[in-house]
């Protein structure tokens, strides 16, 4: 009895499917038909900024630019275990904060640390 009605589960996926496809193809088309389509020297350049190239676009970054952008990158994820603590914070009760402090000690601890060791100046 309900095999049958199994397909008919899928129906409003697949009417979705459909509607996000044809949206992304009515776009593109939409975007064709539309654009100016009249390309000049400027436009057809590797850079549309109109001014020649200076130098190789190959350069080198220093190793404190990836370190900070880790650094941030770290401590932005670890910010947002926060929300979900909030959102339940009455559940967690005594346990939930005692955690929270000690997460919180932890990350401000290693923030300490890099800033101490000078990881977050920018030479």
């Amino acid at each position: 009895m309900g095999s049958d009605l199994v397909p008919l589960n899928y129906l409003p996926i697949l009417i979705f499917i459909g509607i996000a496809l044809a949206f992304g193809v009515v776009s593109l088309l939409a975007g064709w038909v539309v654009r100016p389509s009249k390309p000049y020297r400027a436009k057809l350049s590797p850079y549309e900024s109109g001014s020649p190239l200076f130098s190789d676009a190959r350069v080198q970054f220093p190793m404190r630019y990836y370190v900070i952008a880790m650094l941030f990158v770290i401590f932005d994820i670890e910010i947002v275990f926060l929300f979900p603590w909030a959102v339940s914070f009455r559940k967690l009760g005594l346990v939930g904060l005692v955690e929270m402090v000690l997460f919180l000690a932890i990350l401000i601890v290693g923030f300490w640390y890099a800033w101490k060791k000078g990881a977050l100046e920018w030479d």
